[in-house]
């Protein structure tokens, strides 16, 4: 089993220490929305059953932050708009939440993101929501927070709770946990139900964990997973051993210098830890793909999936995409104050999941990205994994002009609903970088074994990243 990763000697000490925290650093980097008002009582709870010999599992008392679109029954849930701000908080916990109470984990509250997970208009600034305000960057207060999982990755890498769960459509956990520098796992889909999750893609929404070490974030994808598979298990050395892992230069390089020079030096402790690094292995199916077919994938589905979801809420709230636009119109002088809602304008008048379009878009998007994509390559050169870059620096916050990010390395996963695990490398001009491991579906314990082996032989090498100080901007 899996050691506990509580520090201090009680989880009541812990969480006090954890609202100390963020009553000194959330005001700047605003990353919790909703705090939880009983999170002493019920550490104080997960201790008494502790000293009564009934801890419920390795991560029995550890503090956890919900992403903001993840349904609590005891805290609002509001994916950031005041359209859903004033509702009654649902009626049940979303199962991945039930299942991290059941392990004996502490809610401490909700975390903000970039307003209905950053589907609402193309111009968006990740890290704002008209519920939320702005997610600031905790390594450089100027600097965005990525998105749409701003909030947990920010409160991870400030040090505001050990764990966080954020969702991923295609890049909302990756993004944050590169820009601030912490551990983000994004699961196969289904692998962690997305029931009680507000919803865009019924096939690439996939919740998970960010966390301070792969270790741990693979601790919690146990416990929201449910399957018994204990991930956390293979987070240990000498894994790295006779692994084939790919590098795909020319498809996932170039779009940042400081990205690529961390990368190579990250492929560099991969191969002096005895994996076998395979290079020329690049997607050429994804060549020319121009991320229209899954646009319309994820619009269709956003429509279709708030039909099912919106009317399960209690309270006076929009029952449909339809009725969230009217809403929005209605309060543009707080909703659309920096951006507007142009995506969910474009998802009313676009084809339904039904549809002939839909259907022959959403083939070629598996097309592209598994059959011939990630499998063609894993299987021609019988490779484990795959690594790439992650992001370029976190971008300056722009809530005037749309946000400028040169790269990333999430569409081919996130069409395609595999896993993709993403560990910082180093500071670049003080902004962290990271590189992602992509895999296969239900890979997710090769990329633990794989991602933990780098961050062991980082930390030996060069030492993990320095925490983040404040106020700094750059």
């Amino acid at each position: 089993m899996t050691a506990p990763v509580i520090p201090s000697p009680s989880s009541q000490a812990y969480v006090e220490q954890l609202l100390d925290r963020a009553e000194t650093v959330d005001g700047l980097v605003n990353a919790v929305c909703t705090p939880h008002p009983e999170a002493l009582a019920q550490a104080a709870a997960r201790d008494a059953e502790a000293a009564d010999g009934r801890s419920r599992g390795p991560l029995h008392g550890v503090p956890v932050l919900v992403k903001d679109n993840v349904d609590t029954h005891d805290l609002p849930t509001t994916a950031g708009s005041l359209a859903l701000a004033e509702a009654p908080a649902p009626t049940h916990d979303a199962p991945l939440v039930r299942r991290m109470r059941e392990a004996g984990m502490v809610v401490l509250g909700k975390t903000n993101l970039s307003e209905w997970a950053n589907i609402r208009d193309g111009a968006s600034t990740s890290g704002w929501s008209a519920y939320g305000g702005l997610t600031r960057n905790p390594y450089a207060l100027n600097r965005s927070a990525g998105g749409s999982s701003s909030g947990s990755g920010a409160a991870v890498a400030a040090g505001l709770a050990p764990l966080a769960i954020g969702t991923e459509t295609d890049g909302s956990i990756t993004c944050p946990a590169a820009f601030n520098g912490c551990v983000g796992l994004k699961p196969t889909v289904g692998l962690v139900p997305t029931q009680g999750v507000v919803p865009i893609s019924a096939s690439q929404d996939a919740p998970g964990p960010l966390a301070t070490s792969v270790r741990q974030a693979a601790a919690l994808l146990g416990v929201i997973a449910g399957n018994g598979t204990d991930y956390a298990a293979h987070a240990v050395e000498g894994r790295l051993a006779g692994k084939r892992i790919g590098v795909p230069r020319a498809s996932f390089w170039g779009y940042s210098p400081h990205a690529d020079a961390a990368a190579e030096r990250a492929v560099g402790l991969l191969a002096a830890e005895g994996a076998t690094i395979v290079d020329a292995t690049d997607l050429t199916a994804l060549e020319g793909f121009d991320g229209e077919d899954e646009l319309l994938v994820l619009l269709a589905e956003l429509k279709a999936g708030l039909a099912a979801y919106l009317p399960t809420r209690p309270g006076d709230v929009p029952r449909s995409l339809a009725e969230v636009v009217a809403f929005n119109r209605t309060h543009a002088d707080t909703e659309l104050t920096h951006f507007g809602q142009s995506l969910f304008e474009q998802a009313l008048a676009g084809p339904d999941v039904g549809s002939p379009e839909y259907a022959a878009a959403r083939a070629r998007c598996v097309a592209a990205s598994r059959d011939n994509g990630i499998d063609a390559v894993l299987r021609a050169h019988d490779l484990d994994a795959l690594v790439t870059p992650s992001y370029a620096p976190a971008c300056p916050i722009d809530l005037v002009n749309a946000e400028a990010h040169p790269g990333s390395c999430t569409s081919p996963t996130a069409m395609a609903g595999y896993p993709l695990l993403t560990v910082p490398t180093e500071l670049a001009a003080g902004l962290p970088v990271a590189v992602s491991f992509w895999g296969t579906a239900g890979s997710e314990a090769t990329l633990v074994e794989i991602g933990h082996g780098y961050e062991s032989a980082r930390d030996r090498t060069g030492g993990p990243l320095p925490e983040p100080t404040f106020p700094t901007f750059v």
